[in-house]
């Protein structure tokens, strides 16, 4: 590859045409997944004789036409991305060597040569003219020498700037050149036959292309550093910090999800790769949505049932609900929690809201999502909140929406800088009744909690340590007392709002410094008591005990509000005396009247 033509190549491009191709790779996988687990399942259960034998042949091929072409875009789409990684690497080279020989006088012409000034070494009487160098790539121990021995006799200093120059060059040249021979036949392959039948020897052509395209592409992955395996947030950061530069762009290029999921990062880092993955998401999600035929209009009618007419959904809606509904459904819960996500980041700066950190994300099945306002890697005080049951993806606006709350009354107190992180990182219980009795819930996330916290100090950005709360509401607290009594929380405070428990029967146990656990129950929250025989703390001698008793020990805010899910309403005391603790200003936080001390009375 020439130099002109590196220095005209353009990185997007290819990285654009990668998109598209994936894009139809995964409208392909959608419609083979239709042949295969409704239409033809469909006709399997219905249907039978020598007519739905040939359907099911016909759609048998069409399936690996769907498979074939599924599995070619996929590979397409790594092989541009690969190409244009490895060489937009060569071109940012190329780049910096023309741009530093231009910064030391020289000039680089198109056939890659550098030109270079008249000078003179000291005392010598002659200025010497300038001349024209062409670099070398690669070089070895002996041409290395013979280029040092020329250098130092050649009478113009300028000489051996040039050569360094015209050798950088060469080597961006040289690395784009094979880039390109690596890449050209893998891309030249990834071609079917021009026919409509996928044979045995497509799919075996189809395992060489992948085998070509792995070894192409992710042999330099594989020849980096890689993430600790296992490691703690300390381990993760140290291996981040020992990256060179090129090395962070190559993990944030080809692997942005293993990059955003490890906690110890910086959060700009974990946010720059969880935004990427975030918009490539929602790319594919909505292409398949928009594959699927929409719902019928007709979606209601009315049949007689005895002597009442009965509202009953049509055959035609069911029909579709049964094949397409479920994905349907998960799809846009999906593209409504993405799409929550994008509206905090576009009301960066409403009533003073800061930047938004996206510091996890994945939108498989419930899906996980932790977005900060502001950086907690600087932040004198941070907020992690725990939702609690029903809580997924797809619901997340509300649970940012109350972090945005207290944002603003904690950041309020002007006592220091504030981030108030929503954590969705683990499976919440999502049926009040079938999922949300049972602790395993809990104690599953618990330790992905712990991490986290952890990785906050592990990602600090300042000298000084951050004033941390741990905030969570309903089953959240729960999963907040398991974190406690699984090890160690790393908070200073405790926030428990409308709990059904936390494990342990005494505040003291909360692994925060006596006096630093605070609960809230609001009047008409019955959360409390419902839930405290199956998440409440017991001495086994004892009652189950719920933050909100007495015996508990925790500090008891004066709450406002009612019911269980309006502790952050805007212009409450309830929502205040969150960020008071939050802000590190416990003396402004109002609290209930002592409470009876009677034995076995709340």
């Amino acid at each position: 590859m020439d130099l002109e033509t590196l220095r005209a190549f353009k990185q997007t491009e290819y990285e654009e045409a990668a998109d598209g191709y994936r894009a139809v790779g995964d409208m392909a996988m959608t419609a083979k997944d239709a042949i295969d687990t409704r239409i033809s399942a469909g006709i399997r259960g219905e249907l039978k004789g020598a007519a739905a034998e040939a359907a099911l042949g016909e759609l048998k091929e069409l399936s690996k036409n769907f498979h074939y072409a599924q599995t070619e875009c996929g590979l397409v789409s790594t092989a541009l991305n690969g190409f244009a990684f490895d060489v937009g690497a060569a071109k940012r080279k190329l780049d910096a060597a023309i741009a530093d020989a231009q910064a030391a006088g020289c000039t680089v012409h198109p056939n890659g040569s550098v030109g270079f000034p008249p000078g003179s070494k000291p005392g010598a009487e002659k200025v010497e003219d300038g001349g024209t160098v062409t670099g070398s790539a690669g070089g070895g121990a002996t041409s290395d020498a013979l280029e040092r021995q020329a250098v130092n006799i050649h009478p113009n200093p300028h000489y051996g700037k040039a050569l360094a120059f015209a050798n950088r060059i060469a080597d961006a040249l040289r690395e784009a050149t094979e880039a390109d021979a690596k890449w050209a036949p893998k891309l030249r392959a990834l071609k079917a036959d021009d026919d409509l039948k996928v044979s045995d020897g497509d799919w075996a052509d189809a395992q060489s292309d992948m085998g070509g395209v792995h070894e192409a592409g992710n042999s330099y992955l594989a020849s980096l550093p890689q993430p600790p395996k296992d490691g703690s947030p300390k381990d993760n950061a140290a291996w981040w910090k020992g990256l060179d530069p090129e090395q962070q762009s190559a993990w944030l290029s080809l692997r942005p999800d293993t990059v955003g999921a490890l906690d110890g990062l910086p959060s700009p880092v974990r946010d720059e790769a969880n935004r990427t993955v975030l918009a490539e998401k929602h790319g594919q999600y909505q292409t398949e949505l928009n594959s699927i035929p929409k719902p019928p209009a007709n979606e209601w009618t009315w049949i007689t049932a005895g002597r009442y007419p009965v509202k009953v959904h049509t055959d035609e809606w069911m029909e579709w609900h049964r094949q397409y509904g479920e994905r349907y459904e998960q799809l846009n819960k999906s593209l409504n929690g993405m799409n929550a996500i994008q509206a905090r980041f576009d009301r960066t700066g409403e009533r003073g809201l800061p930047e938004a950190y996206l510091l996890g994300f994945n939108p498989e099945r419930n899906g996980r999502a932790i977005v900060a306002n502001g950086n907690p890697d600087t932040a004198d005080h941070q907020a992690v909140y725990v939702p609690g049951t029903t809580s997924n993806l797809g619901s997340i606006d509300g649970d940012i929406k109350r972090m945005e709350n207290v944002w603003r009354v904690a950041a309020g107190a002007e006592n220091g800088s504030v981030s108030t992180i929503t954590w969705l990182g683990y499976d919440a219980p999502q049926d009040i009744v079938k999922d949300a009795p049972f602790s395993h819930y809990a104690n599953d996330g618990a330790p992905a909690y712990n991490r986290f916290m952890d990785g906050l100090d592990a990602s600090r950005a300042v000298d000084s340590d951050p004033h941390r709360t741990a905030i969570g509401h309903s089953y959240g607290t729960t999963l907040i007392g398991s974190a406690a009594r699984q090890g160690d929380l790393n908070a200073d405070d405790v926030i428990l709002a409308g709990s059904p428990g936390v494990q342990v029967p005494k505040a003291e146990q909360m692994d925060v410094p006596k006096g630093h656990v605070w609960n809230q129950e609001a009047d008409g929250d019955i959360v409390p008591d419902v839930g405290r025989f199956g998440h409440g703390g017991t001495d086994w001698d004892g009652p189950w005990t719920v933050p909100s008793d007495a015996r508990f020990g925790a500090n008891q805010m004066t709450t406002d509000t009612e019911g269980h899910s309006d502790y952050w309403k805007e212009g409450t005391t309830s929502l205040k005396n969150q960020g008071m603790v939050v802000a590190g200003e416990p003396e402004h936080v109002a609290l209930k009247p002592p409470p009876n001390p009677t034995p076995g009375v709340r």
